[in-house]
């Protein structure tokens, strides 16, 4: 089993949930989350400083934490590579902010309700 974390655009949550249940990936769980990553900052901010320095006082010295969306769903090992390819290619848009996917190996799974362990608790 592999437990993905995926930190995605908020603005791709629906197509992103939409594109999950069409791969028969339905279960998983999002939340809100702050990030930020390499960036440094909104490129068009700082094209127009270069035109006109006023704008600099607008544009903070540290990069600000963004929102983000965090998915985490825990797939079979024969489903993970289902369950990165579509995450990339629904969020994947060429632009920096896009979001990372890590998996993490998961040692075991248990179904409260049921009292079931392994792979069956995630169908």
């Amino acid at each position: 089993m592999k437990l993905i974390l995926a930190i995605i655009r908020i603005a791709k949550m629906g197509e992103t949930k939409q594109a999950l249940a069409e791969a028969g990936l339905p279960s998983f769980t999002a939340m809100p989350v702050l990030g930020r990553g390499q960036g440094h900052g909104d490129l068009e901010r700082i094209r127009e400083a270069e035109a006109s320095p006023d704008i600099l006082e607008f544009i903070p010295e540290v990069p600000r934490l963004k929102s983000k969306r965090m998915i985490t769903l825990v797939v079979t090992d024969e489903k993970k590579d289902l369950a990165v390819e579509t995450l990339i290619r629904v969020n994947q848009t060429g632009k920096s902010g896009d979001g990372k996917i890590f998996v993490v190996h998961t040692l075991a799974s248990y179904g409260v309700h049921t009292g079931e362990s392994g792979d069956i608790t995630l169908d």
